[in-house]
């Protein structure tokens, strides 16, 4: 008996791959503001965030003005980190933009969006501190503790008693922001600095934060934290409205009228005790 060759369903198989890119088009639709605007979406979503309440232009940086006995008066700050660094619902202004603008100093930003302090991937901070020039002359170093690690779930880690920059294991994040700790004081020879987001509902980031102090006792560092205290993170919900894009991206208002003065006030009182 002859045998019956099924006939492929072309039209099936074309509205399938269709709907495939249709919902990865729509998946990065949602995401984007996560990741820092990205692909065929990227000018959308700067066009929408320009409408945001909290980044009008009465909340651009350009106004902020440079504060009275700067301990870095023309020099230069260095900054790591990932879509809070970046700025990503805030056109591009963030953390570093703010400091530097207050201090009156250049700014080195190095950030990427949706990555790690943890290694393994090659946009991870570990690795993207590497390309940092040597030459540069940081008066301070900063770094970003990354959300992105809680959120992925990585391996938290242990303090180590190590001090040696190849003995850390950088796929922990502990063993990770113990080796940019080494590596940043020993490229640059500058104040190293850590700061945190402010709190959200997270249970893994609220350990980083607690590892995050363990590691000011033992290296001497800053640590600059928004997470903690529960008066700074005791807002309206106008003010949330205003202030945040979403649970962990400041607007520019976020960060220009919250962050940036209580970031400020640490990192002040810290250079202090240097």
């Amino acid at each position: 008996m002859a045998m019956v060759k099924k006939k492929t369903n072309w039209k099936k198989m074309l509205v399938a791959v269709v709907a495939f890119i249709v919902l990865l088009c729509m998946l990065q639709l949602i995401f984007v503001g996560w990741f820092g605007g990205i692909g065929p979406f990227r000018g959308l979503e700067e066009k929408r965030m320009r409408k945001v309440a909290g980044n009008q232009s009465e909340y651009d940086f350009s106004q902020l003005e440079q504060m009275e006995g700067s301990p870095f008066p023309g020099g230069k700050i260095g900054i790591l980190g990932s879509s809070v660094t970046y700025g990503s619902a805030s056109q591009g202004q963030a953390v570093g933009e703010y400091l530097a603008a207050r201090l009156g100093t250049e700014l080195y930003k190095e950030a990427v969006s949706g990555t790690t302090l943890t290694d393994g991937e090659s946009n991870s901070y570990v690795s993207r501190l590497k390309t940092i020039p040597a030459e540069e002359k940081f008066d301070l170093f900063l770094c970003q503790l990354s959300t992105n690690d809680a959120t992925l779930a990585f391996p938290l880690g242990e303090v180590s008693e190590e001090t040696d920059l190849d003995r850390f294991d950088t796929s922990t994040v502990i063993g990770a922001m113990e080796y940019i700790i080494a590596y940043a004081k020993a490229a640059w020879g500058c104040p190293v600095v850590f700061f945190t987001g402010s709190y959200y509902n997270s249970a893994a980031y609220g350990k980083m934060v607690d590892a995050l102090k363990e590691l000011q006792v033992k290296w001497g560092i800053g640590v600059l934290d928004l997470w903690s205290d529960k008066e700074f993170n005791t807002l309206s919900q106008e003010q949330r409205m205003l202030y945040m894009w979403d649970d962990i991206h400041p607007t520019k208002a976020g960060y220009s009228r919250w962050w940036g003065p209580e970031l400020e006030r640490q990192l002040l009182d810290f250079l202090e005790t240097e």
